[in-house]
């Protein structure tokens, strides 16, 4: 396929004439544009709709595993210059496993460091971006420098440095989905080449397949005919498995029949051990033999940080052997903001068997990754006036799967009453957090949407701490606060958390492009009701959210809409 690179122009700042330098193993569609000083790491993907332009500044790096995706522009001004990893000076430094997704404009002078994530739509210029950030949608950042492993969420305006300073910290689910957008965009590497390539795609086309796996030459096996043979795997499940031992992960399959599937309750396979892509792919298979007629995923496992990665499922039981990116769905807006969520739900991690909604099921992962510990507790409907909560079964996993499971548990054994989910801090031994997720009629209601309980029943919840938050989802009907919401805040100012407000109107709700008023600056619990109360009378009309942010660990601990259109 031919490639549309060409060299720099002569003009009065340069008349070098410079070309793009471009490894023989990236994928450069013919539909996008590289001119001048361009230099390309190995594996990268440029897909179609994309101009890579230092014909003003220059030059460019783009490391090794990075993609380029559809529409991306990349430029810089003649003046100013950045510092690579590399130590030399830069007009635009993109690092290695890097993401710049669609509609994406990276402008000179630029960094952006390895492992990090660039939404779409979004702006950088005249800025660093540490390694390992997440910037999700249609977020501008200019004339600052955000520091490594911080998360910059949809439609934020960061163009001071003392925003950029409180930005929350990356959790593991946002490292975990960065991590499956470089796999993905790795198979399609292969998969592209493959497609230019007569050898490797005949046998395709005349076996009519409908997916990259077939019985004679895979994409990879064309590719490293001497490294990896599979009769079973597709390309892209054996570039994933690549790219995981290339990364440092180790290698781990599990395995649930339909009945568990729904609970979550997954068995492994045999301990895959080897750093060999050959020996992955025999365990891999083996697995899948064993195991026909269920279902079967492959994860990556982080032997530092003790977590898992790019979790997908590979077979069905059907017998279908999926690809790594079949599972993947595309990028869902919500009301955080947060589009890594379909990926998680499509590989089995979801609420089974759909007893407990979306939220809520975010709402747990939030908690784990924060390093609390989850409860349940239930009540019948007299008992609910007096607050007379029960615990149900102990929680000891940090498994989202287990917990899931634990508390579909509770729910069934208590039917037709209340049922609340309790997040615990070990350390503090305190709760962080208290939402009922079902209610007597059966209704499983999502953590942040349900209305107002009446005002008797409000006041007769006063009588104890555990029922005075135990609406944590209700919302405002007018500026003034409800209890549940006044207590709320009463709590995590007790705690040593920082509030802080957020707004957005019914067209952005549903793109999650939430506004921050920054954090309340207050030195009572009066004024920050007053300050609350004095954001809702301002965003009437909008939805508003609490957030309370944890200022050692510079993370959020609660996010609730408390007011609706």
């Amino acid at each position: 396929m031919a490639v549309r690179s060409t060299a720099a122009p002569p003009t009065p700042w340069s008349r070098n004439l410079a070309e793009p330098k471009i490894h023989e193993s990236t994928f450069v569609h013919s539909f996008s544009n590289i001119i001048g000083d361009v230099r390309i790491g190995a594996n990268v993907i440029v897909a179609p709709g994309t101009s890579i332009r230092a014909d003003e500044g220059t030059p460019f790096y783009i490391g090794e595993s990075t993609n380029i995706q559809d529409g991306v522009v990349i430029h810089g001004l003649e003046q100013g210059r950045v510092v690579g990893d590399d130590g030399d000076s830069y007009s635009v430094w993109i690092g290695k496993n890097a993401s710049i997704t669609h509609m994406a404009l990276i402008h000179g002078p630029a960094y952006v460091g390895e492992n990090s994530f660039i939404g779409f739509r979004s702006t950088v210029f005249n800025a660093r971006v540490g390694a390992g950030c997440i910037v999700m949608m249609h977020a501008l950042i200019q004339d600052v420098e955000v520091p490594p492993g911080k998360y910059v969420p949809s439609g934020a305006i960061i163009t001071s440095q003392q925003q950029a300073d409180r930005l929350p910290d990356v959790q593991a689910q946002d490292r975990q989905f960065a991590h499956h957008v470089v796999g993905i965009n790795q198979a399609l590497r292969a998969g592209y080449q493959c497609a230019a390539d007569s050898k490797c795609i005949a046998p395709i086309r005349d076996e009519n397949a409908k997916s990259y796996t077939s019985n004679g030459l895979t994409v990879l096996e064309l590719e490293r005919s001497s490294e990896v043979a599979s009769n079973g795997l597709g390309a892209e499940t054996i570039e994933q498995i690549r790219y995981l031992l290339e990364q440092g992960y180790k290698i781990g399959t599990e395995h649930v029949d339909q009945r568990r599937f729904r609970t979550g309750s997954w068995t492994s396979c045999k301990p895959i051990e080897s750093r060999s892509v050959n020996d992955a792919v025999a365990a891999l298979e083996t697995c899948l033999r064993d195991h026909s007629g269920e279902y079967v995923r492959l994860f990556g496992i982080d032997p530092n940080g003790k977590r898992r990665v790019l979790e997908t499922i590979i077979q069905r039981p059907d017998g279908t052997v999926q690809q790594p990116n079949a599972n993947f769905k595309a990028p869902a807006s919500n009301s955080n903001g947060s589009y890594y969520k379909s990926y998680n739900s499509s590989n089995g991690n979801g609420s089974g068997n759909g007893q407990i909604n979306g939220e809520t099921v975010e709402q747990i992962r939030q908690l784990l990754a924060g390093g609390y510990k989850i409860g349940t507790e239930h009540v019948d409907e007299r008992r609910f006036r007096t607050g007379s909560w029960q615990s149900c079964a102990p929680i000891d996993s940090s498994s989202t799967n287990e917990v899931i499971a634990a508390l579909e548990d509770c729910i069934s054994n208590h039917q037709g009453e209340y049922v609340r989910l309790i997040g615990i801090d070990p350390k503090a031994k305190r709760r962080v957090l208290e939402s009922i997720i079902q209610r007597p009629n059966g209704q499983v209601a999502p953590s942040t949407s349900s209305s107002q309980k009446s005002s008797s029943s409000s006041s007769s919840q006063k009588s104890s701490y555990s029922s005075t938050s135990s609406a944590y989802s209700a919302t405002a009907t007018s500026t003034r606060l409800s209890s549940e919401v006044v207590d709320q805040v009463r709590q995590l100012l007790g705690a040593g958390y920082k509030i802080s407000i957020e707004h957005v109107d019914q067209r952005r709700f549903r793109t999650g492009s939430w506004n921050s008023t920054g954090q309340i600056q207050v030195n009572s619990e009066r004024e920050a009701i007053a300050a609350v109360e004095g954001y809702l009378a301002e965003y009437q009309g909008e939805y508003v959210r609490l957030i309370g942010i944890d200022p050692k660990a510079k993370r959020r601990v609660l996010e609730t809409i408390i007011q609706r259109p």
